[in-house]
């Protein structure tokens, strides 16, 4: 989900550890999310590092974004 209605300048974007229970699972979250309309699928962590980066995906470069992981315990565990 994207919520652009924060009090900064910042994007939010919600990740959502209750949709994956696996490395696979977190790469096909952060493709939903990020890659949204795009035809580019996250498949490694240097995927996702790249797409951190902007320019590409649903936010732009140097573009100032706040990631928030509702049920990371889940995802630690």
């Amino acid at each position: 989900m994207l919520n652009t209605s924060n009090n900064n300048t910042r994007k939010m974007i919600v990740i959502h550890g209750g949709h994956f229970s696996s490395l696979e699972g977190f790469y096909e979250e952060i493709s939903k999310v990020l890659m949204k309309d795009t035809d580019w699928k996250v498949g490694t962590l240097d995927g996702f590092d790249d797409i951190l980066y902007g320019g590409f995906g649903i936010f732009e470069s140097h573009e100032e974004i706040e990631i928030l992981w509702e049920e990371s315990e889940k995802s630690r565990n």
